[in-house]
């Protein structure tokens, strides 16, 4: 096995995970350089510290560290000074200058960083995976949902799981289409996890005859006339009412957010029951 020459130590008094993946993020700036990372987690002690800076020494690596105990963060900046070591202090400098700001102590308490981290790394992944599968895209994955919406077009569906995905929830939507089965994975989760939208026909109407005019369609098209309206909407109750375990959301007076937190609420209610 090769040994990197560029090596970057990880070092933090938690677990390390927040700042090997800040890291590794900006590591993927430089497209396919090479660097060994290497994580030293739950630094507690000056002898730890001493340590890991005597092998950086020797490997001349690159250290990154989140130490939030000031003793601890004054060691280590000292000792790498002496041994004339390049560093990156994650977060000293933020906890110094938030302490000024807010003219308070700061708590000192390892982990922090880390809860901090991992829900903004949740909020990511959260997005990411709803933008994959938005509109039915990937019913294979529906089983990895937290939330699956469905609903025929222009019934907030992708808004909604927009705005859940911000509030960390892994959201798919899918899409009813007037005389097409949905896919058989919807039926193969965990049905207390699906929501269904519906909105007013008058309102669906004026909503999808401004969309047809934006796209510099005809307002006449079938997609906003009212028998082709109803008539999904009929077809959507007829699938509504097969399935009675789905919660029906009426979105007509609704905003994005109040609908978003109806469905957080039933989400949660549930999911405690289970």
């Amino acid at each position: 096995m090769t040994v990197s020459p560029h090596c970057l130590f990880v070092v933090s008094d938690s677990t390390g995970d927040t700042a090997e993946k800040v890291t590794r993020s900006a590591l993927m700036q430089f497209g396919s350089a090479s660097a060994e990372v290497k994580v030293f987690s739950r630094v507690r002690t000056t002898e730890q510290v001493a340590r890991i800076v005597q092998e950086a020494e020797l490997r001349s690596a690159v250290v990154i560290y989140t130490l939030v105990n000031p003793t601890l963060r004054s060691v280590i900046v000292g000792k790498l000074g002496e041994a004339k070591l390049r560093s990156v202090d994650l977060i000293g400098s933020l906890i110094e200058t938030l302490s000024d700001f807010l003219h308070q102590e700061p708590a000192g308490k390892p982990g922090l960083l880390h809860q901090m981290g991992e829900a903004y790394f949740k909020r990511i992944n959260a997005v990411e995976f709803t933008v994959k599968n938005d509109d039915g895209q990937e019913p294979r994955n529906f089983h990895k949902a937290d939330i699956v919406l469905v609903g025929i077009s222009r019934t907030s569906k992708t808004p909604v799981s927009s705005y859940l995905a911000q509030k960390g929830y892994k959201v798919a939507n899918s899409p009813i289409v007037l005389d097409l089965d949905q896919p058989k994975e919807l039926f193969e989760i965990d049905q207390s996890r699906v929501f269904a939208l519906t909105v007013d026909a008058a309102l669906l109407i004026r909503i999808r005859r401004n969309r047809l005019q934006q796209l510099g369609l005809p307002p006449d098209s079938e997609y906003a006339m009212r028998e082709h309206v109803m008539e999904e909407l009929r077809f959507a109750r007829k699938l509504f009412s097969r399935n009675p375990t789905w919660p029906i959301i009426d979105v007509t007076t609704k905003a994005v957010e109040e609908t978003a937190n109806i469905i957080v609420s039933l989400y949660e209610t549930r999911s405690a029951s289970r």
